[in-house]
């Protein structure tokens, strides 16, 4: 059969987790002291798959307080958000 004898190539991780990317600069959009949320992100147009979880990525600059929940977020993205004053809670997804 053909599939056997065209040689195979790479690896695919089944394992690995596919995060939605939000950056920090993108979060200027929300008014200070706002919570945002999956659901907010998704009204704001953000992000659009449903059941995917979402990473905060430390890109840019963040000048508000807000408090934000995400599945995930880089060390950067958190330095950030706490130095203007917010927070993060990580949630489960």
């Amino acid at each position: 059969p053909l599939q056997r004898r065209v040689p195979k190539r790479g690896f695919h991780n089944h394992f690995r987790v596919e995060y939605q990317i939000v950056n920090v600069k993108d979060l200027e959009r929300f008014p200070a002291d706002a919570g945002v949320d999956v659901d907010g992100l998704r009204e704001a147009g953000l992000i659009n798959k449903k059941g995917m979880p979402v990473k905060l990525l430390g890109s840019g600059e963040i000048n508000r307080a807000l408090k934000i929940e995400v599945h995930s977020c880089t060390k950067k993205a958190r330095e950030l958000v706490e130095k203007a004053g917010g927070e993060i809670r990580i949630i489960g997804s």
